[in-house]
This record gives structure tokens, sequence and C-alpha cells, in this order.
């Protein structure tokens, strides 16, 4: 439901009678929907963490193939849903201005999380030669984030691949290293 139709608009309701938790259980465990929120951005961050780390970790393939592999699973990913869902923390990016202002911080955090995640990937395809000696690794995986994201948007927008396509097309083409 979250990543179908987003936070703001789900309500509390609807996604307790989904799971059927009572009300009171989760005032138990949750203070408000937004401490909810929270605790939900941290597991799909811890989550989505250890996704990156098993391709991006993955020694028995190059580099850039672990990026690639990477995309190919959320592709894939994104596709068993029809294109309707896509990536929490983005979702909640993209409805910030609605959401309390602690949200903005923890997203902030996990994208930083993960753009680290992918500089360490692609400092090791400079190092194998296949990126440009001069990369500026950070910067490549701030941009890989940033477009990937947007991608995504536009993958749901358009309940199709392409974008996700386009997207990782283009980011090889001005990243891979031609002698």
């Amino acid at each position: 439901m979250l990543t179908e139709r987003g936070f703001s608009a789900v309500g509390l309701d609807e996604v307790l009678s989904a799971v059927s938790v009572p009300k009171g259980s989760f005032y138990h465990y949750f203070g408000s929907k937004a401490e909810f929120g929270l605790a939900l951005v941290d597991a799909y961050a811890a989550y989505f963490a250890g996704k990156l780390d098993r391709w991006f970790l993955d020694e028995s393939l190059a580099p850039l193939a672990r990026l690639r592999g990477f995309i190919a699973d959320a592709r894939a990913g994104m596709a068993r849903f029809d294109y309707r869902r896509g990536c929490l923390v983005g979702n909640l990016g993209q409805e910030i201005s609605a959401l309390p202002a602690p949200f903005r911080e923890r997203l902030a955090s996990v994208f930083a999380d993960w753009e680290a995640r992918t500089a360490r990937c692609l400092a090791a395809a400079k190092g194998a030669g296949e990126i440009a000696p001069h990369s500026d690794c950070a910067r490549l995986a701030t941009f890989f984030w940033i477009g990937w994201e947007g991608a995504v948007l536009r993958a749901k927008l358009e309940h199709s691949p392409l974008p996700l396509d386009q997207f990782a097309d283009g980011f090889f083409a001005l990243i891979e290293h031609r002698p």
C-alpha cells in the first residue's frame, strides 16, 4: 500500500486492518503514525542495505557487473508488481513537504548510506580499470541515485521498464572507461 499509494495517502486504520493488528496494539509500540513511519524507514533501509551488499560485495563478479546485477534485480522487482510499486525511500522523499520534519534527516541519511555503498563499488570498478582513473566515485554514486530514483518514478508513471533501461544505459555510457 505504502509503495504504491504513498505514506500520506494511506490511513493508519487501513494499514492496521490489512495486517489484522488492533489499534491498541499499534499504540503499544508506536506513539503515532509518524513514529511508525520512521521505524518503517529504518527497517526498509536495513533491508535495502542488505540487498546492495549482496550485489556490490559479490567478488565473483566484476564491479560494474555487480551494479548491473543490482539494476536487473530492481527492474525485475518492479516488473513483478507491474511497475505500480517503487522505492519506499524515494516515495517518501517525494512526499517530504507533507511529512513531519524528522523524515527529512532520516531519508537523507538513507540516501547517503546507499551512495557510500555505491561509491565503494565504483571505486572497485576504478581499481579494475572499468571506469576512468580520474573518476570521482562519490559524485558518480550521488548522480546514480538521483537518476535512478527519477527512473523508478518514471517507470511507475509509465508502467514500463523503459525509463530504468534508459537511465542504466546512459549511466554506463558515461562512466565506462574506453582506453
